[in-house]
């Protein structure tokens, strides 16, 4: 069969395994709404008037283990956690509490004050990494490996667009070398629940609650065991929006007034490195999730995570890492050509 016939006819089985599912907990008859689609196999729909979504995560491609696995240490650290009402981890589906329309996407494209969001965000996240360090331990390593796997994405994705051809193995090789050097230290932490995903598209203002309980979280079942800077970067630095140099300062000032107990040269120091690899996984993803999702929107951010990714390299420590992009990847400074940009969308169309 081939793969265009597939598609339907594994649609229509989806669809029967959702109606079982929902039959068995008494939903059969709800209407639900599909939720936009993000850059996961994961799909979200809503029950209409019911405080319910329904997740549907199939487990060849996004297991649902993790996520309740994070979710229930979430909420036991007293933090907004879906709270997941009936689940079939094996058929990969889950109803969960609904949270509503309240992202701080939403709400600051609708003229929402930056501040106070991002204060509540940081103010969790202070929350989150004072937990006991056994709540962590819970989770797989951010490791060498892992952190590899991700930077390994700007070579392999972005960097043929620069070349117009897939890099030589040697500069491959160098590339991972050199950033597995930069990354050796910070590899080794084990310092709190790293979320990974920790931005204002997975945020959510909870007006009936209190404290840090008014932001919600979603979309965390990535989430590791690593470095406390990693999440409070991805805010502050983040791939689909612009935060102002002086609100990306104070916030940070709040974080570490927050945690008097850190060793801030240690982790500015890690702030640094975990930049220079978050970019370079996210170039790397959204030319991915364009080439062979055919997600072309994640295409308009390029731009921004260039920006980032070269600001992350003027840092002291990255010095290495840009002199050597300098050298054998002569226009990365410069974005994707406009003639492969266009290419891959006409591919793609």
């Amino acid at each position: 069969m081939s793969q265009a016939l597939k598609q339907p006819v594994q649609q229509d089985a989806r669809d029967a395994e959702r109606r079982a599912f929902m039959a068995r907990h008494s939903r059969s008859d709800a209407h639900l709404q599909a939720l936009p689609a993000d850059a996961s196999a994961r799909r979200y729909f809503r029950l209409t008037d019911a405080g319910m979504l329904l997740m549907d995560s199939p487990p060849a491609g996004e297991p649902l283990t993790p996520y309740l696995r994070v979710s229930k240490l979430l909420r036991h650290l007293g933090l907004s956690a879906p709270t997941v009402l009936a689940s079939d981890e094996a058929a990969g589906f889950a109803l969960i509490e609904d949270f509503g329309q309240g992202t701080y996407t939403r709400l600051l494209a609708a003229g929402n004050a930056e501040a106070p969001l991002y204060e509540l965000a940081v103010d969790c996240l202070a929350e989150l990494h004072r937990a006991p360090a056994g709540y962590g331990a819970l989770l797989p390593a951010y490791d060498s490996v892992r952190l590899a796997e991700e930077f390994a994405l700007f070579i392999d994705w972005y960097a043929p667009l620069l070349l117009n051809e897939a890099p030589a193995p040697a500069l491959r090789e160098g590339y991972l070398t050199l950033f597995a050097s930069l990354c050796e230290a910070v590899a080794g932490r084990r310092e709190a629940v790293v979320l990974r995903d920790f931005h204002v598209d997975n945020l959510m203002l909870l007006e009936d609650r209190d404290g840090v309980a008014a932001c919600g979280l979603l979309d965390f079942q990535d989430a590791l065991h690593g470095a406390a800077a990693y999440d409070l970067m991805s805010l502050l630095e983040d791939a689909r929006r612009d935060v102002p140099q002086a609100l990306q300062d104070a916030l940070l000032q709040r974080y570490l007034a927050h945690r008097p107990e850190l060793d801030v040269q240690a982790f500015m120091a890690d702030y640094a490195v975990l930049a220079a690899q978050r970019h370079a996984k996210v170039l790397g993803i959204f030319v991915r999730l364009a080439q062979r999702d055919g997600k072309l929107g994640y295409l308009d951010h390029l731009p921004r995570v260039q920006r980032l990714f070269q600001e992350a390299l003027e840092r002291p420590a990255l010095h290495p890492l840009r002199d050597f992009l300098d050298r054998h990847l002569a226009t990365w400074r410069d974005g994707l050509p406009a003639a492969a940009l266009d290419a891959l969308r006409e591919r793609i169309l």
